[in-house]
């Protein structure tokens, strides 16, 4: 079957996950006729994502100027305060740290909202402002002056004059742009679940660092919160195959009573601990959002986070150039994008890493310097400060919705055979 000569636009995002639908979404908010292509994930596989994201600073910025920033409030908890507790049980040991919004003037960090909440939210959203096609696409075909997205089930390509990948880690968009990516494993796995409790939260985000990873419990409404808890593949193996008493038990100790008493513990899943960097995030009309152009530990709710401010770095360099008369695909922009994002990325990627390793590392040295660190932070309010502002992100503001909408001209184009 062919595609009718309205469904295509200049744009095309490959990606129907979160960091998709967002990028979807402030394309549309800035004046680009987006299509939104692939399969809706979790439909797609018959069960509801029972994970959560904690989002920050820009995160909810973002949120809020698409006009889905409610589902925050509706269906997630604010994070007011982040403790972190050294649960090494080593010679060396950090002291407690607590960070509070209040020291930034803040009434929250952010918020953490179920997946499943938040996709429906975006999907919502989508609906009535992007044009979607819930197929899988096959090929990506990159061309001097278009990109053709061989889409499957139909017969004729759409026609792109640039293609966002948001397609995951292992991108067909990223090998297509032929852009190189290096990856590395971590001896560890991550298990996720939900669970309820006896005692409030307070609205405070609990990390307690043990030698096998982060354990962290982030509040969720009510008496529940959410959990991800970072193991060694053998142990959590173990752990996954508990039964739900005894796991109950076990973050009940694991968590030092903070919680009270564990009452019940939701469906759990795991997923192994990974990092992906590219050498770049835009090449043949082709850019790369979220995890298609990195990937870290989910230590810090960083993830998702960087995949909003990759979003937003985006749209303003697309609107940027075609305010300016310039081809919004061209090399220019895609350097421009990328720029705009290296430090960024950089930062958290080193970051995450070197706190995950010098919780797995036995040399003293690793662990004098984490505990230094943590002790700087627990006794210099200013360095404190500064800390929860970098984990916050840079502030990205979408001066795209703050101007008059932007005319697609001619960056919109028809579908054509390629």
């Amino acid at each position: 079957m062919a595609l009718d000569r309205r469904e295509a636009g200049s744009i095309v995002v490959v990606g129907a996950g979160p960091a998709g639908l967002l990028a979807a979404l402030a394309l549309e908010a800035a004046g680009f006729q987006p299509h939104l292509v692939g399969p809706a994930p979790m439909r797609e596989q018959g069960r509801t994502d029972s994970r959560t994201t904690a989002l920050f600073g820009a995160s909810v910025t973002l949120l809020d100027s698409l006009d889905v920033g409610h589902c925050l409030e509706e269906s997630g908890a604010a994070i007011r305060a982040i403790r972190i507790v050294d649960d090494t049980g080593r010679l060396v040991r950090a002291p407690e740290v607590v960070f509070q919004a209040g020291e930034l003037g803040l009434e929250a960090f952010g918020y953490n909202i179920p997946n499943s909440a938040l996709v429906a939210a975006l999907e919502a959203r989508a609906g009535s402002a992007v044009t979607r096609l819930e197929c899988a696409v096959s090929r990506i075909e990159p061309l001097e002056d278009r990109v053709a997205v061989h889409v499957e089930g139909h017969d004729r390509p759409l026609s792109a004059g640039l293609v966002v990948g948001a397609d995951g880690r292992g991108s067909l968009c990223r090998r297509a742009a032929g852009i190189d990516a290096r990856t590395w494993p971590y001896p560890q796995v991550a298990i996720a679940c939900n669970f309820a409790h006896t005692r409030p939260h307070q609205h405070v985000s609990n990390e307690f660092h043990r030698c096998a990873g982060p354990f962290t419990t982030v509040p969720l409404p009510g008496l529940m919160s959410s959990l991800v808890w970072v193991e060694a593949p053998d142990e959590a193996e173990r752990v996954l195959a508990l039964p739900d008493s005894e796991l109950a038990e076990a973050i009940e100790a694991r968590s030092q009573g903070l919680l009270g008493r564990v009452t019940s513990v939701g469906p759990r899943s795991s997923f192994p601990l990974s990092g992906l960097k590219v050498a770049r995030l835009g090449a043949r009309r082709v850019a790369l959002v979220g995890e298609a152009g990195h990937v870290v530990p989910p230590i810090g709710a960083q993830g998702l986070n960087l995949a909003c401010r990759d979003v937003l770095a985006l749209t303003e360099a697309l609107a940027d150039a075609l305010a300016a008369g310039r081809d919004p695909g061209a090399r220019e922009t895609l350097h421009a994008y990328d720029r705009s994002r290296r430090r960024d990325i950089e930062s958290r990627t080193f970051g995450v890493d070197a706190l995950n390793r010098t919780l797995m590392s036995d040399l003293l040295p690793a662990q004098l310097a984490r505990g230094l660190g943590l002790g700087l932070l627990a006794n210099l309010p200013f360095l404190r400060r500064l800390a929860m502002q970098e984990g916050l992100g840079p502030s990205l503001r979408p001066t795209w919705l703050r101007s008059p909408r932007v005319s697609t001209g001619s960056a919109v184009r028809d579908p054509t055979a390629t």
